[in-house]
């Protein structure tokens, strides 16, 4: 990654504070942007050394094409940061926010050359996390009101992206699943074939697991519900199931385990399915197939 150009004989003076990074590690984050950057530039870029003068300076503007919830700023500071130190990184809103078609997300200013080079890597990363907090958005408001289910992500993410995508969520106001394969117990219908049944696998995993690791069991009847409700899983994920189904589900738990509600959530089942009693949702779709925000970032003239 090539190292700060030479200096123009003038550089804008700072207009506001920089994004800060909140609960996102700082080195892991930069390692990813990095990444990022290498894959992008490659041998380098050959039409902004073509054409923009070494010399010249510029502010762009990163603006909502589209009402979206605000998300990846720091993010994209980062990656100007990492290019050129002596840019000047100014976020317009604040994450999580939900703003207009218009809202100015976050300025830069500083050598032309720079700006060029980050400006692809930072709008992939702050359009997609925007596309997420935005997608999570709108589940979480379809509950109903004073609902205490929760939206939840999966690991249905981008390879390489997935602590962004999760905390996107969280800026969406949602909540995260596990985060990795070790991080928890989740038996899902593979691991039930492989251990030949429910009882067997939660037992196992009941004999294997730390004393501070809840065991979570998939489950698409109400056969292997009641099996693993009597072999003691902590958590019962209900996969594919009609919202009748899952109803019936609540009633035969009658609270000995947290039920989560999982396969083929749209928004439009959301509501049901929070009133249906269960305590979390769990929507793939929020990383695995949510689009992109639409956000422009322009040079002013």
């Amino acid at each position: 990654m090539p190292g700060p150009m030479s200096s123009p004989p003038r550089l804008p003076t700072p207009v506001g504070p920089p994004a800060d990074l909140l609960e996102l590690p700082r080195p892991v984050v930069d390692d990813l942007v990095a990444r990022a950057l290498v894959e992008d530039l490659g041998a380098g870029d050959v039409t902004t050394e073509a054409c923009v003068p070494i010399e010249a300076v510029a502010t762009a503007k990163a603006v909502a094409r589209k009402e979206l919830v605000a998300c990846g700023l720091p993010v994209a500071a980062r990656v100007f940061a990492l290019l050129d130190a002596t840019l000047l990184f100014t976020a317009s809103v604040e994450e999580g926010a939900l703003v207009p078609p218009g809202t100015t997300l976050f300025t830069v200013a500083g050598r032309a050359r720079a700006i060029l080079v980050g400006e692809r890597v930072a709008l992939n990363l702050v359009q997609r996390m925007c596309g997420i907090a935005t997608a999570t958005r709108r589940y979480v408001q379809a509950l109903p009101t004073g609902s205490r289910t929760r939206i939840t992500d999966t690991r249905k993410t981008t390879p390489g992206l997935r602590l962004l995508e999760r905390y996107a969520v969280r800026r969406g106001g949602g909540h995260n699943h596990r985060n990795d394969l070790g991080s928890a117990v989740l038996i899902k219908d593979n691991h039930i074939v492989a251990a030949r049944g429910v009882t067997e696998a939660i037992t196992r995993a009941r004999a294997r697991a730390p004393h501070t690791s809840k065991i979570e069991c998939e489950v698409d009847s109400l056969e292997q519900l009641d099996e693993a409700l009597a072999a003691g899983a902590d958590i019962v994920l209900l996969d594919n199931m009609a919202t009748d189904m899952v109803e019936e589900a609540v009633r035969r738990t009658r609270g000995r385990a947290l039920l989560e509600a999982s396969g083929g959530i749209t928004l439009e089942r959301v509501a049901d399915l929070a009133r249906a009693g269960v305590d979390a949702i769990s929507v793939g779709a929020l990383t695995h197939s949510t689009p992109a925000a639409d956000i422009g970032l322009d040079f002013e003239a």
